[in-house]
């Protein structure tokens, strides 16, 4: 288990591939550069542009499983106007009628975070839920079970380098993992840096037979300031878990 970080909790997800965005994620934050990212990765195409929201100096935001986009600005514009991560969760959800379907994550500028999971389930889904250390949460739902996000914090915690680094290692750990169970059409990494507007780097693959491990490649490939010292993320690209099953 991670250090400082908490319990994965676990139940089985409602199913139905017509309206669910099932999806591994993690959202992160530094309290010292003001940089906020998140990455995501899920058998649903162009996942990373519609599920993370990141606004440097506030914080992140994601909604998943039954995801509802226009949620996205109100949870970062309610971030920056001071309120509590649990005090945004409630907002949202308050007499919402898919409330025990959707999942959702926040985390503050300065690490606290909140999440709400599934509570309601039939037998085709498989393993959800999440967990959070000191500033960031992972969290997932129809995956290979509670291994992707344990995964993903480890690696989060113990890379070396920068913030784009860490949640590319975090995205890859939970692929190598087991990711969702489905498989791996769509993966995507965006980073806020205080003093830019907007998305200072982001990076994706929206559509793909193996999404998190091309991500990674074009990982590789890319030259910013973004990228630190990590050395999966340096020339040649090197295949993270070559015997894991497609």
């Amino acid at each position: 288990m991670p250090q400082n970080a908490s319990v994965p909790s676990t139940g089985l997800t409602a199913s139905n591939p017509a309206e669910i965005t099932a999806t591994f994620s993690i959202i992160a934050v530094d309290p010292e550069t003001g940089e906020v990212g998140a990455a995501v990765a899920s058998k649903y195409p162009a996942v990373g542009r519609v599920v993370p929201y990141v606004k440097a100096g506030v914080g992140a935001f994601i909604t998943q499983h039954y995801h509802n986009p226009p949620w996205g600005p109100q949870a970062i514009d309610m971030l920056a106007a001071g309120k509590m991560p649990e005090e945004i969760l409630a907002t949202l959800l308050k007499n919402d009628p898919r409330a025990g379907k959707r999942q959702l994550a926040v985390i503050a500028a300065d690490g606290r975070a909140a999440q709400r999971h599934c509570d309601t389930a039939d037998d085709a889904g498989r393993w959800w839920g999440g967990m959070s250390g000191r500033f960031y949460a992972c969290q997932g739902n129809t995956l290979t079970g509670p291994e992707v996000v344990v995964a993903m914090a480890k690696a989060y915690e113990n890379t070396k380098g920068s913030m784009a680094d860490r949640l590319m290692a975090a995205l890859i750990a939970g692929d190598c993992a087991g990711g969702d169970h489905r498989g791996r059409l769509a993966a995507g990494l965006r980073v806020a840096k205080k003093g830019t507007d907007g998305i200072w780097f982001e990076l994706y693959v929206d559509k793909s037979d193996d999404a998190v491990i091309d991500l990674a490649r074009k990982y590789v490939e890319t030259n910013h300031q973004a990228k630190g010292a990590w050395p999966g993320g340096k020339a040649p690209f090197v295949h993270p878990c070559p015997e894991r099953a497609k």
